[in-house]
């Protein structure tokens, strides 16, 4: 598979989103060989959240990462849960300029619909940035599903996650569920969605979905061949 995703960067609003969407592709892309990077666009900032929780999660972040396999983390320090009070012009050059540094062949972002209003502006600013007019552009780009997100959105009323993308994670979802687990500060007892045995289920009815143990489920926006 890596060589068909070449380069891939994951853009995460905040830390665990890539772990929760797509933290078995990750870990199966870098153990094939891949190159991984993910960008963790904003930080935690006083008052609503504090240095320490700030610099904890970012600590579980760089663990779950080194788990995963990811080459580099990037972090774009835009403010956490004020990206609608920050100009959209900021965000998409904050993306533009980090697309430009890393040239990923494949982009995973999160998806328009989620309920969190970051989520939905990165998405956003992600297609802004990845715009086919430039010299080098992600070939690929899909959306991943975050859980406690994705599907708490109004029915008919936002868009719904209707994946046609399915990726082979059986060999890496134990790896995906160790990094999920090293989010101490994330993480909650099931059957609160945002639990281990809630992405175990998840991953085995993305899975099932198409034949599949395990799989994690992405809407393809854009595939240039």
């Amino acid at each position: 598979m890596s060589p068909a995703i070449g380069r891939l960067l994951v853009i995460a609003p905040h830390p665990d989103d890539e772990v929760l969407g797509c933290g078995g592709t990750i870990a199966r892309v870098a153990a094939e060989g891949g190159e991984v990077h993910v960008a963790v666009v904003t930080r935690g900032c006083p008052p609503a959240f504090t240095e320490d929780m700030t610099e904890r999660v970012r600590c579980e972040a760089k663990r779950a990462h080194a788990c995963l396999g990811v080459r580099q983390t990037h972090w774009l320090d835009l403010p956490a849960a004020q990206i609608a009070q920050t100009p959209h012009s900021t965000v998409n050059a904050t993306l533009q300029a980090l697309l430009q540094e890393v040239k990923p062949d494949t982009l995973l972002i999160p998806f328009v619909g989620d309920v969190h209003m970051d989520h939905q502006l990165i998405f956003l600013s992600s297609l802004v940035a990845a715009r086919p007019t430039q010299s080098h552009y992600a070939r690929t780009i899909m959306a991943y599903e975050t859980v406690s997100e994705t599907n708490w959105n109004a029915p008919y009323v936002t868009p719904s996650f209707v994946p046609n993308v399915f990726l082979d994670i059986e060999a890496t979802l134990e790896r995906k569920l160790e990094a999920a687990s090293m989010f101490g500060s994330q993480m909650k007892n099931f059957p609160h969605e945002r639990s281990i045995e809630t992405l175990r289920a998840l991953a085995i009815v993305r899975g099932t979905a198409v034949h599949l143990r395990a799989a994690e489920a992405f809407v393809l926006l854009r595939n240039v061949m």
